[in-house]
């Protein structure tokens, strides 16, 4: 009797827990207070898929507004078209891909020239010769241009100044007339994504502060302020993203002015130093370089050829080797020095105070990438089961130019961007599965 009672009890109890348990719904798509139909991404290389030294297809076909895009989908959002190369040219540009590793442990790149979309070299008058690629004409809604400033979002002449924008447009180059701010405005859309103004710093950054300049601050702030006048103009909601710093990524961080005065020491314990060339300081005005020892503060380019350190270099005074004397020293354009990397900095505080504000002014949401990125070099990141950081190669996030990113760098951006529209805009665009995606490709 007391079994039966037992069993009694044990079942009511399960039928009551049945009866009564939680039900947890998942939540309705929605898209909050935006709207997704006509999606446009506005920016440079990192906006195109760039990656590898290179665009390419699989790059293009795995850039961050592609991957915002499909999640979009799932609240509503609309096609995204992008300017893709054809399989029978899917290489693009050419890139460089891995194919092994020296006796020293450092990466052996090769380029990659076949399948190609380049029609033609174009001497541009007054400017230098053009590299083209093979048009592209149909629908667009991604507009990121490899090289893009913002300095150059007016210019009716830049059609003929660089080859992924003239692959866009009707004319050939030479002929062009069509400002970048009219050509991607020219279309209604309804949310946009906009990480403009990358190249204003990194162009300077990358050629060792030798190749390019910094752009001006006030030029910068109302060229921006003119970027999103136009992009709202008709109420659009979308987001902006902050300028990351340039010293959080492998391009500066992997060659190292102690790694290689370690190596150099193993084969002659006497040498204390690398010498550079160096900025005399950080006023944006000064063109004045010395020769002094390397500090950890100084950055030296991972295109530098390490391969060069100690080979004689003819001088007045002799036969020296080269990087290990003050008649020697590293070329300022594989060096970002300490006065570089303060201006460098500086700039790109500047410009990202102009961007939240600026975006704050028009409602838009803005993903603070320069944070975000820096965190990520300080501590790593744990998503999808990964452990990623930002060395190079081994990182997974960063493709092999040490500046681009790869799928899966590209898929950690997306879901930065959709947690940021998320958040300011009340919709619940589903974030993307990480682990999809690929780190850099070994052979």
């Amino acid at each position: 009797m007391n079994n039966f009672k037992n069993i009694f009890i044990l079942t009511a109890g399960v039928l009551c827990f049945a009866a009564c348990k939680p039900e947890f719904k998942k939540p309705t798509a929605t898209s909050g207070t935006a709207d997704f139909s006509r999606y446009i991404a506005v920016g440079n290389s990192l906006t195109a898929g760039y990656a590898d030294n290179g665009l390419y297809l699989e790059g293009q076909q795995n850039s961050y507004p592609s991957i915002i895009a499909k999640q979009m989908q799932q609240v509503g959002g609309g096609t995204f078209t992008q300017p893709l190369f054809t399989q029978a040219q899917a290489n693009g540009s050419g890139y460089v891909k891995l194919t092994g590793f020296n006796a020293a442990g450092s990466p052996v790149l090769a380029p990659v020239t076949d399948q190609l979309a380049i029609r033609g070299v174009v001497p541009i008058p007054g400017f230098g010769n053009v590299t083209t690629y093979t048009k592209y004409s149909g629908d667009n809604n991604n507009y990121g241009i490899p090289g893009m400033k913002l300095l150059h979002i007016t210019l009716t002449a830049y059609g003929n100044l660089n080859g992924y924008y003239e692959r866009l447009l009707p004319g050939n180059a030479g002929t062009n007339s069509t400002a970048y701010l009219d050509y991607v405005t020219a279309k209604p859309f309804t949310f946009f994504s906009n990480w403009m103004g990358n190249n204003d710093a990194l162009l300077y950054a990358v050629s060792g502060g030798a190749g390019d300049v910094l752009t001006d601050k006030t030029t910068f702030t109302q060229l921006y302020t003119l970027l999103l006048s136009r992009l709202t103009a008709a109420g659009q909601k979308g987001i902006c993203a902050t300028i990351p710093d340039v010293t959080a990524i492998p391009y500066f961080n992997t060659v190292t002015p102690a790694l290689i005065l370690a190596s150099v020491q193993k084969a002659n314990p006497t040498v204390q130093a690398i010498f550079i060339n160096a900025k005399s300081s950080a006023d944006v005005t000064s063109t004045t370089y010395a020769a002094r020892p390397a500090t950890a503060a100084d950055m030296i380019t991972l295109t530098f050829p390490t391969s060069k350190i100690g080979t004689p270099v003819a001088t007045p005074a002799g036969n020296l080797p080269y990087g290990l004397t003050p008649y020697t020293p590293i070329e300022n354009q594989y060096v970002l020095d300490a006065n570089e990397v303060a201006l460098a900095k500086d700039y790109i505080n500047s410009y990202n105070t102009t961007i939240k504000a600026v975006a704050a002014s028009k409602g838009i949401a803005v993903a603070d990438m320069y944070s975000f990125l820096n965190d990520i070099k300080a501590h790593g990141l744990v998503v999808d089961g990964l452990t990623l950081t930002s060395n190079y190669i081994t990182g997974g996030i960063f493709s092999l130019d040490g500046v681009h990113l790869t799928p899966r760098g590209y898929a950690i951006v997306a879901n930065q961007f959709i947690k940021t529209i998320n958040a300011q805009y009340n919709s619940n665009i589903p974030l993307t599965g990480v682990a999809n995606y690929r780190g850099v490709k070994f052979p």
